[in-house]
């Protein structure tokens, strides 16, 4: 019997098309083709092509009867979502936001009726939202809806950022019955990367990204994004799969061949137009895969918004502490470090050394080559006294003086210190501090500032007196 699928399709009121599927006696699937459209989709065509661009869509002009990738880039998710609609026979909703897209699309796959034994087909429509719409989000199965609803609540259940997220990926590799699941920060502008957080199973030795993450592991999650091609996500569930990414990315594959993986799911975490790092969980429970992907494709929008909120918040709190011009500690964070002391929180007999240095020369040099130089100046005095004094705080604590905060110092190693660093930063055309210091303890940690300080005076009022031409 020979379906009239062209006028079924013009009765449906979105964009709208059939798809159809050839399968193979072994159950794996070959050509995916847009077999009809209806008015609908030819109507909006050029509308939606002007929405995404040509990196998203190839072709405007519809053709029918024509493989998918005629008009958009290989997907291998959009390839498994016609696949269990036309040959599975399953209804499937979702909604997502492709990497490659500016829009937000609500797909829905229903299988129908087919006049060949080796094709499927199913009717695909598609709604596009450029912004994203909180009650589609909700339009999901009520275990998701409540599985997405509580790694949200505890997302913000901790004022502990660290203690939140740490739970929050524990529930998700549960919920994928993972072996192990990992959030890794991503930096693609210095070309870094960092594990935010990890969970293992008890079944297996615990195991950790920690040592593996280094300069050149970063060269492997380069090239995610070019399996992702553009699409939410990545699924790696099958031997089919796994060849075909020994042959796209070959990278990647033999990095994690050794291991001997069973599965992988991988998202990225995007927040605007950044990717703020990648989430993943290994050897999970393949029978669910469709649930566990529509789970993380919703999860990661929150999980993304959180981690954003976070590094902008610890971006904040840094530029408060951190000198902009020198990287060490600003006064700021040294006048609440003291008052952290004053406090009596800490031991009050904890022996303490204090360094104040103070940057001969500095109004010289801002008079005569300009604040540029001046600046360069000041950034070679902060690196002087980081090379001297790495285990130690330094703040600066005003235009051209720093201070030395050293805890729990022995005081002989660190009189020796202070005299290699005095001699080290003394070349009136260059680095040359006038030094000062004192020890003390915590409890009297004021008064051991103003030997120190009062200590610098003295050391810099004989540097000018040796190189009066400075002082102006």
């Amino acid at each position: 019997m020979e379906y009239d699928y062209k006028y079924f399709i013009e009765h449906i009121a979105p964009t709208a098309s059939i798809i159809s599927v050839q399968t193979f006696p072994d159950g794996s699937y070959g050509n995916i083709r847009f077999l009809t459209v209806n008015s609908t989709s030819i109507e909006k065509q050029q509308e939606f092509y002007e929405k995404v661009g040509a990196d998203a869509m190839h072709n405007v002009e519809v053709k029918e009867d024509l493989p998918y990738e005629r008009y958009i880039p290989k997907d291998k998710n959009f390839e498994e979502f016609c696949y269990r609609s036309a040959i599975l026979g399953e209804t499937l909703h979702t909604y997502i936001k492709p990497e490659r897209m500016p829009v937000w699309l609500y797909l829905t796959a229903i299988p129908l009726k087919s006049d060949k034994k080796d094709v499927g087909y199913c009717a695909y429509i598609q709604n596009v939202t450029e912004a994203p719409d909180y009650s589609l989000m909700a339009n999901i199965a009520p275990d998701i809806s409540a599985n997405v609803l509580r790694i949200c609540m505890k997302l913000r259940s901790s004022t502990d950022f660290t203690e939140s997220i740490n739970g929050v990926i524990s529930d998700i590799r549960e919920l994928c019955g993972s072996e192990y699941c990992c959030i890794l920060n991503t930096d693609f502008s210095q070309r870094k990367c960092s594990v935010l957080s990890e969970a293992s199973s008890d079944k297996i030795k615990a195991i950790s990204m920690e040592p593996y993450i280094n300069d050149d592991f970063f060269s492997v999650v380069d090239t995610w994004h070019s399996s992702i091609a553009g699409s939410t996500c990545i699924v790696i569930k099958d031997e089919h799969d796994w060849a075909e990414l020994k042959e796209s990315n070959p990278v990647w594959y033999n990095s994690i061949e050794p291991i001997g993986l069973k599965n992988i799911i991988l998202f990225p975490l995007k927040y605007h137009a950044e990717t703020l790092g990648f989430i993943w969980a290994v050897n999970f429970d393949s029978e669910n895969t469709l649930k566990i992907k529509e789970m993380l494709e919703l999860t990661t929008y929150y999980l993304s918004s959180e981690i954003a909120s976070y590094h902008l918040f610890k971006k904040i709190e840094t530029l408060s502490k951190k000198d902009v011009l020198t990287g060490v500690f600003n006064r700021n964070a040294m006048n609440n470090r003291i008052d952290y002391f004053v406090a009596g929180i800490s031991d009050p007999d904890s022996p303490v050394c204090i360094i104040f240095a103070d940057l001969n020369g500095l109004k010289h040099v801002n008079d005569t080559k300009g604040h540029f130089k001046g600046d360069l100046l000041l950034k070679d005095a902060a690196l002087t006294m980081q090379k001297h004094f790495p285990d130690y705080e330094i703040y600066r604590a005003g235009g051209d003086e720093f201070m030395v905060i050293a805890l729990e110092a022995d005081k002989e190693a660190m009189t020796q210190k202070i005299e290699e660093f005095r001699k080290a930063a003394s070349d009136p055309d260059g680095v040359c501090f006038a030094v000062g210091y004192s020890y003390g303890t915590i409890i009297d940690i004021r008064n051991t500032m103003h030997r120190a300080d009062k200590n610098m005076y003295a050391d810099k009022e004989a540097f000018y007196q040796d190189h009066p031409e400075r002082k102006h």
